[in-house]
This record gives C-alpha cells, structure tokens and sequence, in this order.
C-alpha cells in the first residue's frame, strides 16, 4: 500500500513537471516574410528607413545576423528557408538555377527539405506564396508546394504583393525586392544613391506593413525584415563584415517590443526555424538552424 501511495504521488509529480516544462507553442495565423537583396546591416542606423526602425522599437532585433559562404545570394536566401548552409542544401553560387552539389537529402521536387514544403505537409490547404524581383528565387522555394507564384518588376511588386495579402489572408508569404542589391552593384554600397534606395524600399515595406492591417490580420500575424548578404564597394561575395552582417526585425504577435539580442548568434538557416517555430511547423530533422526563444514574450 506504502509502495503505491508513493508511485502514485512520484507520477503526479512528474505530469506536473513535464506540464511546467513542456516547449511553449508560439504558433501566430499569418507569417510574412520581407526580404531586401543586399541590404547591410551597416547602413540601418545611417539610413532614413522609418518603418524598419519602428518595427524595430515595436520588435526584436539585431543587427548581426551571419550570412554562409559564400555571402551572395542564391545561398542564402536557401539557407533561411531549409535551415542549413550550402553545403547541405546545395546552392553555392551566386544565380544558381539548380543545386551545384547534390542536396544531403531531397524533400521533393529535387530541392532540401524547406519551409514552404513543410507547411504544406502539414496544411495542405494553407494558402501560402512568394512574390519575387530576382528570377533566381522562384528555383529555392519549390514554386510547386506553393499556392501562389509570381516575378514581377520592382516597381510593381509592392502593388501585387499588397493585394495579395488584402485578397488572400496567407498563411505565409515572402516578399522579396532585388535591391539594394543593384544599387550596390552600380553605384556602390554606403553611396548616397544606395541610401536613397533602402529609404525607398522601406517606403514599400511601410505599404505592406499597411495592407496586413487593411486585411484586419495585423494582431494575428509576425513580419521578419531581413536580407541575403550586405556588401563593399561595388559587390559581394567575400567576408568582410559588411558584406557578412545582415539585419534580422523581427514584429508583430507575442514578440518582444524594443529587444535587441546582438549578443546572441544568429546565422542565416535559424531564420527557417524561427518561421516553423512560428506556424507550428515541426523542423525537419536535418535543419540545424534554431528557433530564438529569447524574442518572445
């Protein structure tokens, strides 16, 4: 009797333990996902961008998240959303339409397990899409597993993606310009015309932070701010901090307001795990990029 009495109370001990310390679900219903190509960290306390910074006071943050190399951008725009480097995923160079080493292990449609083909398994009537300026992205997110698709010019691109989310409510979707990347590339980074260029790309950020709230989701959803790689003088590619240190925003439901974690590591595959940890998404068992704990309320 003595012997049960005492299993019984060590068994409620232990439901009671594993309720306390059981992982927290931070799963919000949309997520979006706003990627500027070439954007350095280097440039945002310099820079005129009103809504990046609001979303940083409003967020969490920091402005030295790690890209892999090398630091151009087929890589690493992969890299955040299979959560893992080149060398898994298989993407190396800089326009690569295909992997150019063989993927460590192929999810479907020849591609590493990523973040748009997980959700599907697990909603497949998710509505989810990726609207695009660089050609290049539509060969990293499985156009396949997606519900939406398009590659639109720059300058048309915040108009699509605004009606989109007004119309459609996704689940998930990213929104990727091609710049500041050209701007690099022609006139230079840290060059007033590269400046000029973020302060307006921020404007349009500022036009999507808007149509999620036309769309009445605002409360209910998490935006992420961020880039591929930063650069020197006219290009990338290399690993000098500026062209290594890429900015991470991260707003909206359950986030920490005006926390910045410079002081933790962040590389580029933890940005899939911060998605999947947001939409309750189970990371496959090959990422190792990590969720951040740290950021939420």
């Amino acid at each position: 009797m003595k012997f049960r009495t005492l299993f019984l109370a060590a068994a409620a001990g232990l439901l009671i333990f594993s309720g306390c310390c059981s992982k927290k679900s931070h799963e919000v219903e949309h997520v979006f996902y706003i990627g500027l190509d070439g954007w350095g960290a280097y440039s945002v306390e310099k820079s005129e961008m009103i809504h990046a910074k609001q979303m940083m006071a409003k967020g969490a943050y920091t402005l030295k998240k790690r890209t892999v190399l090398p630091s151009s951008s087929a890589g690493n725009w992969e890299s955040m959303f299979t959560g893992v480097g080149p060398e898994v995923h298989g993407f190396f160079e800089c326009c690569s339409q295909t992997p150019d080493l063989e993927p460590r292990l192929i999810h479907r449609n020849g591609l590493f397990p990523n973040i748009f083909q997980l959700l599907r398994d697990k909603e497949p009537d998710a509505e989810t899409g990726v609207i695009h300026q660089w050609s290049g992205i539509k060969y990293l997110v499985d156009t396949l597993s997606l519900s939406y698709h398009a590659h639109v010019p720059q300058y048309e691109l915040c108009e699509v993606a605004c009606n989109y989310i007004k119309e459609k409510k996704p689940r998930l979707a990213a929104i990727i310009w091609d710049e500041p990347d050209g701007v690099g590339h022609g006139a230079g980074h840290d060059t007033p015309a590269y400046y000029e260029k973020i302060k307006e790309l921020d404007a349009w950020v500022g036009e999507v932070l808007k149509a999620i709230d036309e769309a009445g989701i605002l409360d209910k959803s998490v935006i992420i701010l961020t880039s591929d790689h930063g650069g020197i003088d006219h290009g990338h590619g290399g690993r000098t901090m500026m062209e290594m240190e890429t900015p991470l925003i991260i707003t909206g439901k359950g986030i920490k307001k005006g926390y910045c974690f410079d002081d933790l590591s962040v590389m580029q595959y933890d940005v899939a795990a911060i998605m999947a940890d947001l939409l309750g998404v189970e990371p496959h068992r090959a990422w190792f990029g990590r969720t951040i704990p740290e950021i939420f309320e």
